[in-house]
């Protein structure tokens, strides 16, 4: 019977002095495993894996009905950047 409070072992934990091996604790943060970090039995902390951020995706405007909306069905002829930038004085 526990005189303490039980609980039940759901992720890994070390003492101090198991931190130096790093290829487990590397392991399990990788893996995304949260290390609880004791001394003597008591919990210090936690060693807690990074996620990486998501990236929002970045909703981009419809060119292609603004043009519509603007000019209507008129097809612009292919050189007519190339005639403009010669128009320029750059």
């Amino acid at each position: 019977m526990c005189h303490k409070m039980c609980h039940i072992e759901s992720m890994p934990s070390v003492n101090l002095r198991q931190l130096r091996d790093t290829r487990q604790i590397k392991a399990w943060l990788k893996a995304g495993v949260q290390i609880e970090v004791r001394e003597r039995n008591q919990v210090l902390g936690d060693l807690v894996p990074r996620t990486p951020p998501r990236i929002q995706p970045i909703e981009r405007p419809d060119f292609a009905a603004r043009r519509r909306a603007i000019f209507g069905d008129y097809v612009f002829p292919e050189n007519i950047v190339v005639e403009a930038r010669k128009d320029s004085r750059y």
